[in-house]
């Protein structure tokens, strides 16, 4: 029992065994020591590059580069914001009154270029939408208005002329007379006759029938102005006058005409404006009534072109003679006339006054019509039509002066009176109740 104590301290006494220990633990400790200097691997996180160069360069001096390189931080600079905020500057001059930039920038908006805009285009000022809701049929399509009353009335002498030249004409047929005067009456109802008003439309007024494209422009248009003054639109006919001037017609009992220039080049507010003017010709009766008398006043007109035409026929002939010829020729003529007009009582003497009359009653149913198409909501486009017919008759007068080597193309005071259409300041002057804002 005694032997295995001293086995002990063979163990410890055992010269290899201290001589490992004290090598290794030294070596251990020291080693981990080096660790912790090279411990700022904190900072290899900040620059992931940075391990390889620091087991290579044990020096101390490493470490500052990679605390030198905040060279990272002039990315972080340099994608800095401010640049493209620097970049709206632009803005800032637009808003400042006194910039150069701010003077240039108003030309190009487009409010004050609308003008420019084509007319078929929606942005346009005077376009507008051709959609409708229900459309409410007046009880009146049609009416009779003091203007047309006194164009009719106007025609009275005309109209007992052309019934005088009739019963002259008449007198040939013997026993048929009175049913040849009879007949020529009647004829006044072709007016309302829709193959009558087509040749009229056609041969008188140079007319034709729109094309499919020209309807489906037309068409819409003509809808809602039919719609908004509560008229049925199918009564009447659209036609189109090949002209490149701005104008329309308002012509017998159903017939509805625009040039192809209105056509084309007017925006459809404009458009509308100038089809809502002639549908005021054809509600307030100014359009039948005028061919009406036109009608019923030919055959005195064709007899006033025969007598015309055979009194100059006799003057020429009468200077053959010498004086004593055309003093005979004056004084037949003078005599026949005279005793005319003391027979019909003066009546004849009104034919003198006639034209003018008629001139200022068309004259006041422009304005009717005018004033038609403003109650429908067209007042401001009608006073851009107006506008624009207005150069057109300026351009047309500078072309005369032009002709006229330079010297200015006065219309004299009876021409003004014979002038079927107010001037233009007057049709302006009569639109101001309905372009005012209504308070």
């Amino acid at each position: 029992m005694s032997q295995p104590r001293p086995i002990p301290p063979e163990y410890p006494g055992s010269p290899a065994r201290p001589a490992v220990q004290q090598p290794t633990a030294p070596q251990y400790p020291e080693q981990p020591p080096a660790y912790p200097h090279t411990d700022p691997a904190p900072q290899y996180p900040r620059t992931a590059a940075v391990p390889p160069y620091a087991p290579s360069t044990p020096d101390p001096t490493p470490p500052p580069y990679p605390q030198t390189t905040p060279p990272p931080p002039y990315p972080h600079a340099a994608p800095t914001p401010p640049y493209p905020q620097a970049a709206p500057p632009p803005a800032y001059p637009q808003a400042d009154p006194t910039s150069p930039y701010l003077q240039a920038g108003p030309t190009p908006p487009h409010p004050q270029s609308a003008p420019a805009l084509s007319p078929d285009d929606p942005a346009h000022p005077h376009h507008i939408s051709t959609d409708h809701g229900r459309v409410h049929l007046s009880k009146d399509q049609r009416r009779t208005d003091a203007t047309a009353v006194g164009n009719l009335l106007l025609h009275l002498p005309n109209f007992l002329c052309s019934l005088f030249v009739v019963a002259l004409v008449s007198a040939f047929f013997g026993e048929f007379a009175f049913l040849v005067i009879l007949a020529w009456l009647a004829s006044g109802a072709l007016v309302f006759h829709r193959p009558t008003e087509s040749a009229l439309a056609r041969h008188l007024l140079r007319l034709r029938y729109p094309t499919p494209q020209e309807r489906a422009k037309l068409e819409p248009v003509w809808r809602m102005v039919t719609a908004r003054a509560g008229i049925e639109g199918r009564a009447y006919e659209l036609w189109v006058e090949d002209s490149e001037s701005l104008n329309a017609v308002a012509a017998a009992g159903h017939i509805v005409g625009v040039t192809r220039f209105a056509m084309n080049q007017l925006p459809n507010g404009e458009l509308a404006a100038v089809l809502a003017h002639e549908l005021g010709h054809h509600v307030g009766g100014h359009a039948w009534s005028s061919l009406l008398g036109y009608w019923y006043a030919l055959p005195g007109r064709m007899a006033w072109r025969l007598l015309k035409g055979f009194s100059g026929f006799v003057f020429k002939v009468s200077r053959a003679f010498g004086c004593f010829g055309v003093a005979f020729v004056w004084l037949f003529m003078g005599g026949i006339a005279l005793a005319t007009i003391s027979t019909l009582y003066g009546l004849p003497l009104l034919l003198l006054g006639v034209p003018y009359a008629l001139a200022a009653v068309g004259r006041r149913a422009e304005l009717r019509a005018d004033e038609h198409a403003a109650a429908l909501g067209f007042a401001p486009m009608l006073a851009a039509v107006l506008d624009k017919l207005h150069q057109q008759d300026q351009r047309k007068e500078a072309e005369l002066t032009a002709r006229n080597g330079g010297g200015p193309v006065e219309e004299g005071a009876l021409a003004k009176l014979l002038s079927s259409h107010p001037d233009h300041h007057t049709r302006l002057h009569h639109l101001q109740p309905y372009l005012q804002p209504q308070r």
